[in-house]
């Protein structure tokens, strides 16, 4: 007797329970998600496409099985053993869900006791639901509940860890970042063991939702330059987000210049490095390259490795790197102003030896350079969209047989030749890429300059070059500080490098309140009173100290 009336009082409560979910989903906008499972599964299939690779598994469970639920995820990008072990067994092989009646309660239960996955949220809107979903995420939804359960199951198929390929380095980490921004992060939490070490995320496009992530030092980083990356970042407006070079193009200070004005590496221990100093480090989901801001014009002829060696070794390798930039900036247009105008500068024999070269010439020496200088740009081209395996051989043989060829038909002399290809082999030997290219351009305005007003030209276009780059900024710091304005105690780490425990405080422009980095009287004292004492014990004959 008592059985069956409490077998009734459930039959009541399930009927009320079914009236009020009914009434909740006629009342209920039109973005939240409903308590019929059957309508939610047709939203979702309606505003996916019905694709095929969305995969739904529906279950029965709780008494006599009569709560259903289903299981959705996107095949390909989620862990597949995850989802089967920590998410379907669990629920299959629970026993507290087989003797539920409420949908409620089995939520709870999935909750808090039955999917043994780390990341679990619960989400009641259409847009977290199916931003989840996309992400990787395993979503479970019951009957008669107008919530989702999102587990964290991320996974698929991605690139492994792997050297860099363009901050390339003897000495330092061999990991560089790949395509994960998860993996991304953890490979700087590594590194830098602190809980001020902060990271905030968002999702930047209407239709791709991209994850970006900003990452700082918190104490560290400038509070101003904090909110003004958080306010750009926020206003970007656009469809999708495909590389973080949409993210530098869409934020920078300053787009009419050649110039990057943001950094971008590959390397972990690089990235490390910067937010040591105060910087943000903006991470994109899909691409190994992480944006550094504020950047200085100075780092981007600075390598993790410069740290790691002598601070002697370091500093003549940072001069060598900024003659080498002078080179392929300025090396075309001083052999144009010279063998044009200025032909008295040049040594007798040389100039002899020049002038009988180019006797067989028809062109200018500026036709020249400018021939020579496309030429070499073809194939510099050409190398790096052909296959890896022809792309080196093309450029090495293209450039050994066209000039060859050149030289022997007339159309250039060989100094010419050799002008363009230390040239050439200069603009390769520059640390950052994107510099290296921004001296490609600025190579032919110098060019047209000296073969217009010589070398007064080239003076002229050097300085209008220099109040340009001081005009510029990077999130309101001065692109060519430290050294315009001028900031002594910063002084010792553009072109020299003083030695790693002369490094007592951070930029003064770009961290925040705590400037200090080391404590004092950092630099090595050898035991030298010690060493003399024991030296002249052993002369004595007496024994050493120990």
């Amino acid at each position: 007797m008592f059985s069956f009336l409490k077998r009734k009082n459930q039959k009541n409560d399930r009927k009320i329970q079914e009236i009020n979910n009914q009434n909740q989903s006629n009342n209920r906008p039109p973005n939240l998600i409903e308590s019929s499972l059957s309508k939610n599964l047709e939203v979702i299939k309606q505003k996916t496409g019905n694709s095929s690779d969305i995969i739904i598994r529906p279950l029965k469970i709780g008494h006599n099985s009569q709560i259903k639920i289903a299981i959705l995820y996107v095949k390909g990008m989620v862990d597949n053993q995850s989802v089967q072990d920590f998410v379907i067994d669990s629920i299959m092989n629970n026993q507290n869900l087989s003797e539920k009646l409420i949908p409620q309660e089995v939520l709870e239960i999935l909750i808090e006791d039955v999917v043994a996955v780390g990341g679990i949220k619960v989400v009641s809107d259409w847009e977290k639901l199916l931003t989840a979903l996309m992400s990787g995420e395993t979503i479970t939804l019951i009957d008669g509940i107008s919530k989702g359960v999102c587990a964290s199951t991320q996974g698929g198929q991605r690139r492994s860890v792997q050297e860099s390929t363009t901050d390339v380095s003897i000495r330092g980490s061999k990991e560089a970042f790949n395509e994960s921004i998860e993996t991304n992060t953890a490979m700087v939490r590594r590194i830098i063991n602190n809980t001020d070490l902060w990271v905030e995320s968002i999702n930047i496009g209407k239709i791709t939702k991209t994850e970006v992530s900003i990452m700082y030092i918190n104490g560290i980083a400038k509070n101003e330059i904090i909110e003004e990356v958080r306010k750009r970042l926020k206003g970007i407006d656009i469809d999708g987000i495909l590389e973080s070079g949409y993210i530098e193009q869409l934020i920078e200070d300053q787009t009419n210049t050649t110039f990057p004005t943001i950094y971008h590496s590959e390397r972990p221990d690089t990235v490390a490095g910067n937010l040591l100093e105060g910087k943000i480090a903006i991470f994109v989901n899909g691409t190994p390259f992480v944006l550094l801001v504020p950047a200085l014009f100075i780092d981007f002829f600075q390598s993790a490795e410069d740290y790691y060696e002598r601070f002697d070794i370091a500093t003549a390798i940072r001069f060598l790197r900024t003659v080498i930039f002078f080179i392929s900036l300025v090396g075309p247009a001083i052999y144009i102003a010279a063998t044009t105008f200025h032909q008295e500068m040049i040594p007798t024999e040389l100039a002899i030896i020049i002038a009988a070269q180019r006797e067989s010439v028809p062109f200018p020496a500026f036709i020249e350079a400018l021939i020579m200088e496309i030429t070499f740009e073809i194939l510099r081209e050409a190398g790096i969209r052909m296959p890896k395996a022809m792309g080196s051989t093309i450029s090495i043989v293209g450039a050994l047989v066209i000039g060859q060829a050149a030289i022997q038909a007339g159309i250039v002399s060989p100094a010419m030749v050799i002008v363009v290809s230390l040239t050439a082999i200069a603009s390769f030997a520059t640390p950052s890429y994107a510099v290296a290219i921004s001296a490609r351009l600025v190579r032919f305005i110098f060019m047209v300059s000296a073969a217009t007003f010589g070398f007064y030209g080239i003076i002229l276009v050097f300085i209008m070059l220099i109040v340009h780059l001081c005009s510029l900024r990077s999130f309101g710091v001065p692109y060519m500080s430290p050294l315009a304005p001028f900031i002594r105690e910063e002084a010792g780490d553009t072109i020299f490098r003083r030695p790693i425990w002369a490094y007592k405080k951070r930029p003064r422009l770009i961290s925040g309140q705590n400037r200090v980095s080391q404590g004092e009287d950092q630099k090595p004292q050898p035991p030298r009173t010690r060493i003399m004492k024991n030296t002249t014990n052993v002369e004595k004959g007496e024994p050493n100290e120990s």
